[in-house]
This record gives structure tokens, C-alpha cells and sequence, in this order.
């Protein structure tokens, strides 16, 4: 073992007592938790009521959950095969990003509409804050020793057990850690976002949430290039390479059009 590698997970849950945890679900609570609590403070500075926030989380991560996984299932079928109860186990891993996005982006959406609250400034608060959270839940795929990049000898290459390696790469010890490259790339993100809020160079409130679906759609293309876990691939490209490009692509669209929207306040005025 090279001391400058990035080495195996000395375990993937901790027990306390008869309770057993799992870093995978415990990571991604933990990113949520802070994901809301950054989302209420920009919420608030914005003249709005966090308690809103709060209440629409519980819609949002709800459903984005439920989004996830489903998304996940429908592409791996093969692996419920003679266990469909498994479906339940998401401590094992299995969520899709991009389907727990949409679903939870829409939920939030009908939900602040229904609170009286503002689906701009909460998309602007949210536009950090989300990134941030993935950064920290992309930590679970470490210790599930999940979802790693094609083999490499670089010094920060990720040694993955043999009986974690995937058939074709048997032979190989080290890989790409793809998991903090996506990490690194989302807490930049959420540190781009701010800068661009905190100078105004931005029209109009909600802009930023299009920031983050280019930025993020980017970095994930990016990242897919490496990523090992999965054969369906068109034109060479994985079947996330491609949504994250139609996320890329449509979050500067959706920048353009909203940015060259009416001219009007930049935020909407508060309730008083």
C-alpha cells in the first residue's frame, strides 16, 4: 500500500448498542440537515419567513427521496431480481441525484406557491446550499465503496477491495476517486454562488438556482467520463452523461431566459 493513496473505508456502519448505522444514510442526513439550515438563513436575510423553509423541506426531501430511488430502480431492475423488498434498502445505496432533483424541486415549488412564500428567493437560497449537502452525502459512496472512477496510479488514487472491484477491473487495486472529485467540484460550486450573489452580478432573484443546474450539470458530466458502474452507454456516453448534459445545457437556458425576463424588482417584496 502507497501511503498517498486514498485507502478502503475501515467499515461501512457503526454500531451503538442494538442500533446500526450506516455512514451511506447517515452522511446524506447530515447533508440535508445543513442543506436546510443555510437554506433557512439566506431565506431569512431575504426578508422571509425560514419557518417556511422548514415546512417546505419536509415536502422537498420527502418526495426527492422517493424520486431518487425510483429512478434508481427503474435503471436497475436486474439487481431487485428475486428480492423486491430490497427496493426498501437505501442504507445499501441506489439513489439517483437527478431524479430526487426534480421531483423535490417541484415539490418545494407547489409547496411554498400553497405557503404564500417565494419560489425565487428560495430557489437564490437554496442555490449553495444543496451543492454544499451533495458534497458531504457523496462521502456515503466511500464508505459503501461504491461508484469509483476507471483504474489509475495517480497519488490520490482510492484502493477499493477486491470484493468491491467490478468484474472487468478485477485485477486493478486503485481507482479514481470519483466521489471527491464530485464533492470538490460541488463545494466550489456553492462557493462560485455565493461570490456571484454577494456582488449582484445577477438580475433578477432566482438566477442562482440556474447557476447551480449549469455548474452542477458540468461537474457531473465530467465526472460520468471516469465512472465504472455502468455498460449502457450511447454514442460512448453513459446514460447520466447525458441528462447531466440536458441539465448543463438547460440551466443556461434557463439563465438567459429568466435573466432577459421583465425588468422589476430583484426579489420580491417580503410580506410585512
Amino acid at each position: 500500500m502507497r501511503a498517498a493513496t486514498i485507502p478502503p473505508p475501515p467499515a461501512d456502519v457503526v454500531q451503538i448498542g442494538p442500533l446500526v448505522v450506516h455512514f451511506y444514510g447517515l452522511l446524506i442526513a447530515l447533508g440535508v440537515l445543513l442543506a436546510v439550515t443555510i437554506t433557512r438563513r439566506r431565506y431569512g436575510a431575504l426578508g422571509w419567513d425560514p419557518e417556511q423553509v422548514d415546512r417546505t423541506a419536509v415536502w422537498a426531501v420527502g418526495l426527492g427521496f422517493l424520486g431518487a430511488r425510483l429512478a434508481y430502480v427503474s435503471t436497475h431492475l436486474g439487481t431487485f431480481a428475486g428480492r423486491p423488498w430490497a427496493v426498501l434498502f437505501v442504507w445499501e445505496g441506489g439513489l439517483a441525484l437527478f431524479g430526487g432533483l426534480a421531483l423535490g424541486t417541484a415539490a418545494a415549488a407547489w409547496h411554498l406557491r400553497r405557503e404564500g412564500g417565494s419560489i425565487p428567493a428560495l430557489a437564490d437560497a437554496a442555490a449553495p446550499a444543496v451543492p454544499v449537502a451533495q458534497a458531504l452525502g457523496r462521502w456515503g459512496n466511500y464508505f459503501n465503496q461504491e461508484l469509483y472512477g476507471t483504474p489509475t496510479g495517480v497519488p490520490w488514487a482510492l484502493e477499493v477491495e477486491p470484493g468491491q472491484r467490478l468484474a472487468p477491473y478485477a485485477r486493478f487495486a486503485t481507482f479514481h476517486p470519483t466521489f471527491l472529485y464530485e464533492s470538490l467540484w460541488n463545494l466550489a460550486l456553492a462557493g462560485l454562488i455565493v461570490w456571484i450573489d454577494a456582488r449582484g452580478l445577477l438580475r433578477r432573484r432566482g438566477s442562482l438556482f440556474f447557476v447551480y443546474l449549469a455548474g452542477y450539470g458540468l461537474g457531473r458530466f465530467l465526472v460520468e467520463l471516469l465512472r465504472t458502474d455502468t455498460t449502457f452507454r450511447v454514442l460512448g456516453l453513459s446514460r447520466n452523461n447525458w441528462v447531466a448534459l440536458l441539465v448543463f445545457l438547460g440551466g443556461l437556458a434557463g439563465l438567459r431566459w429568466w435573466e432577459r425576463g421583465a425588468v422589476g424588482s430583484r426579489a420580491p417584496a417580503p410580506p410585512r
